[in-house]
């Protein structure tokens, strides 16, 4: 008997993006600076700030706990915990790579009255490539306070001033997210509580096999790997499961890494890859199937944002659907017979981008069904090629008829048809 669907929500960015600076080409991630205190020495104190900052991407990388908070205030107590335990953290992830770079500095009165004239509030892109996981170093934001010290050094005060300007969906790591357990497994890395080892095993037997079900169905064959992040919290870089929908329905996200940051090159930021996070409320809910089903989104966010929501999620079900080892075969002729019956024969043209979260239920099988006629009328190759070209140049309808007609010598409209066709309606 078919296994029922699993709704699983696309990806999300959103959020403030970056923006370029008029007077120069550094990046910033609001309004840049239009007053503060004009006798600080603007080059000495970037200087001044890159020593700290690469001071602390070292120690993190030498396991030096001490280097790492040397430049925390050390007064602040809170801060000095919660750096301390963002160290923790971030070392058990084993980074090839950690660099952290200047943005553009933010001016705010309220914190120069706050911590004093030389304060300075600046934006921080955290560069990254976790070794064995990330194909190649990728970009998430910070916000950081500094002031002067008496000798002219620098001083972290906050890390938390400018949280609320930072880009949705490359913020909020699970690193920042309190206190963690990070597990490997061959191209798997999981990410749960401190506490939660079982919970960490079970999804690491999960994704294992979700990986190796990918990288078989998806053409041409998939190399990459799976990032699980399994923790209380509700909001998680672009997860938010405390909107009502997602809360209910959604198993787990598959949410964008970046390159570059929204604002750097493009308006929405280019795509290295994808981390999936799993909605803690239907934690229990997740299996293989789950994860595969994510992990072809995965695979599939380094061609581009602009392929059809139909596409993405039909492909995505269709590999999630498909043998995999340890799991029950689905009655997947029954179900395609099903879908014609209760759905396509009640459908005017396949999902719109625009309604396709709204009428899920309608929209997953339906997706499924396209694709899985594409899947067995031109084959893999075919499939990924047009599933390539629609996600890097598909934004608009006429570029999408464009491709699907070089490919399949069919549009949207014909290939709607061509399911009804087929199915007898």
């Amino acid at each position: 008997m078919l296994l029922s669907l699993v709704l699983v929500a696309g990806a999300v960015a959103g959020g403030l993006a970056l923006h370029k600076s008029s007077a120069d080409s550094d990046q910033a991630i609001a309004s840049p600076k239009t007053s503060g205190p004009p006798e600080i020495d603007e080059t000495a104190r970037a200087a001044g700030v890159n020593k700290v900052l690469l001071r602390r991407a070292q120690a993190v990388q030498r396991n030096n706990e001490q280097e790492f908070l040397q430049d925390v205030d050390p007064a602040n107590k809170t801060l000095r915990q919660r750096q301390t335990l963002l160290f923790e953290n971030l070392r058990q992830f084993g980074f090839a790579t950690l660099q952290y770079e200047q943005l553009q500095e933010q001016f705010d009165q309220r914190l120069v009255d706050k911590y004093g004239p030389s304060t300075y509030l600046v934006g921080v892109v955290m560069r990254y490539q976790i070794k064995g996981i990330d194909p190649q170093p990728v970009r998430t934001m910070l916000g950081y306070t500094f002031t002067q010290k008496s000798d002219g050094s620098w001083l972290l005060v906050s890390d938390s001033d400018m949280d609320h300007l930072l880009p949705r969906g490359s913020h909020q790591e699970a690193w920042d997210l309190g206190q963690i357990l990070v597990k490997r497994a061959p191209r798997v890395l999981i990410v749960v509580e401190h506490n939660q080892t079982k919970l960490a095993n079970n999804l690491a037997a999960k994704a294992v096999s979700a990986v190796q079900a990918v990288s078989k169905a998806w053409p041409g064959g998939w190399t990459g790997s799976g990032v699980v992040i399994a923790l209380d919290d509700k909001i998680v870089r672009g997860a938010d499961y405390t909107v009502p929908k997602n809360a209910e329905d959604a198993l787990a996200m598959a949410t964008w890494v970046y390159r570059t940051l929204p604002g750097e090159v493009t308006a929405m930021g280019e795509r290295a890859d994808s981390y999936v996070v799993i909605n803690p409320r239907n934690r229990d809910k997740v299996d293989a199937r789950t994860l595969a089903h994510e992990f072809t989104h995965v695979a599939t966010a380094p061609y581009g944002a602009y392929a059809p929501r139909w596409l993405v999620e039909g492909a995505a079900t269709y590999v999630e659907f498909l043998p995999m080892a340890g799991e029950e075969n689905l009655a997947l002729d029954k179900y395609r017979k099903e879908v014609q019956t209760k759905y396509l024969a009640k459908a005017k043209g396949l999902p719109a981008d625009n309604v396709f979260f709204k009428d899920s239920d309608s929209s997953y099988p339906m997706s499924w069904l396209a694709v899985d006629y594409l899947f067995r009328h031109f084959g893999g190759v075919e499939v990924g090629t047009l599933y390539q070209e629609m996600a890097s140049l598909g934004s608009t309808q006429a570029e999408r008829n464009r491709i699907m007609l070089e490919h399949l010598n069919l549009t949207e409209g014909r290939l709607f048809l061509a399911l009804k066709k087929e199915a007898g309606i």
